[in-house]
């Protein structure tokens, strides 16, 4: 029996002992325990390329527009003093203009491999230099085109070749409701890409332009951005990112687009030509309300009606007369004073074409031949 317990004793001592060694030297043998993947599978998602997206994802689209969105610095050489100019003035204060340039910053669209560059013109109206950033980093002084103030368009060109030109979209197919991506360089902080949705289409009477279609957005536009690019879910251009609606000076989910079918009938002309020439018949228009009607003893009807006519105008010499409701320019309906300015302004001057007219319950067909239009200038807050 002492035997037994003696081999016993010998036994556990030597275990003992090789445990406490193992504990000293090696303790991780003793913490094994069988992993996740010993008892479950796991199923890793595929790592994605830089093709792929993850669904709902808009990297595809904001990659694709990304590359033809520029960053605009502009500068503008402080004013003279005139008083440098008188002795005393300088014996008192010295020589130095301690005017600073000024400087502005916005966002454009590359629409040409050849270096054409689409922008808003009050982001670089009045500069004396203009200086375009790629998104590869290159730099480029821009030579300006032409520029429309009348929709706040402008036209630059830079002497880079086979640069990343945008993939131009339909902004008729548009609706409300559909997803779109802002991209531009807002505060100067670099390029940035924000999402939202179309909020509305069609916006007029804002104040803001002369001719106004714009599209309405949630997507984030901040100062900076104006000029950059408003593109859909495929990376496609659909408008041009030009105002905001705040109180603050940021974004407050309220922003404006030129689209497309505007931008692109500008860029155009002013390639073309230089400038972008409108017609004009020289009247007053306004909305057909009720009261108007009621006022001027019309039945209710669609049109614009004519509350004024500029004597010695086109319209004067075609015969219109205030109080007439313009329904059609040539083959187009007019409802809205903004359709009635589009349409007139779209006729060529000089080339005759027709007005149809209600006249109290009499229905004319008058021939105008339309002059070209003076550019008005907009006071624009900044």
């Amino acid at each position: 029996m002492k035997r037994l317990w003696l081999l016993f004793s010998q036994t556990v001592t030597v275990v003992v002992a090789i445990i406490f060694v193992v504990a000293t030297l090696k303790p991780q043998w003793l913490n094994q325990r069988p992993t996740l993947t010993s008892m479950v599978p796991v199923f890793e998602a595929p790592t994605l390329g830089l093709g792929d997206a993850t669904p709902g994802s808009l990297r595809v689209a904001a990659r694709q527009a990304a590359a033809a969105v520029v960053s605009i610095n502009t500068s503008q050489s402080p004013a003279t003093n005139p008083h440098l100019e008188d002795p005393w003035f300088r014996f008192f204060y010295g020589e130095r203009n301690s005017a600073q340039p000024q400087t502005g910053l916005g966002s454009g669209v590359i629409v040409s491999p050849d270096g054409y560059i689409l922008t808003n013109n009050h982001v670089i109206e009045e500069a004396d230099e203009i200086q375009v950033t790629l998104n590869d980093g290159r730099t480029a002084v821009a030579q300006v085109i032409g520029t429309d103030p009348e929709t706040d368009l402008a036209v630059l060109k830079i002497n880079f070749t086979e640069l990343p030109a945008i993939t131009w979209g339909n902004s008729e197919q548009i609706a409300i409701g559909d997803g779109v991506l802002a991209i531009g360089n807002p505060f100067g902080v670099g390029q940035t890409v924000t999402s939202g949705i179309i909020s509305a289409l069609g916006r007029t009477q804002l104040g803001i332009n002369t001719f106004e279609n714009f599209i309405q957005t949630d997507a984030a536009i901040n100062p900076g951005n104006s000029g950059g690019a408003l593109v859909d879910v495929l990376g496609h251009l659909v408008g041009i990112n030009t105002a905001i609606y705040s109180r603050s000076g940021g974004s407050m989910g309220i922003g404006f687009a030129i689209p497309t079918s505007t931008a692109r009938q500008v860029l155009e002309a002013i390639v073309r030509d230089g400038e972008v020439v409108r017609g004009w018949i020289g009247v007053e228009p306004q909305d057909l309300t009720a009261e108007l009607a009621e006022g001027f003893g019309l039945k209710p009807q669609s049109g614009v009606i004519i509350t004024g006519v500029l004597q010695n105008s086109p319209a004067a010499s075609a015969g219109l007369r205030p109080g007439d409701v313009v329904t059609a320019v040539g083959a187009q309906p007019v409802a809205k004073v903004s359709e009635l300015l589009s349409a007139v302004a779209a006729l060529a001057p000089g080339q005759a074409s027709t007005l149809s007219v209600t006249r109290k319950d009499e229905r004319l067909t008058l021939k105008v031949v339309p002059g070209q239009r003076q550019i008005e200038r907009i006071n624009r807050p900044r």
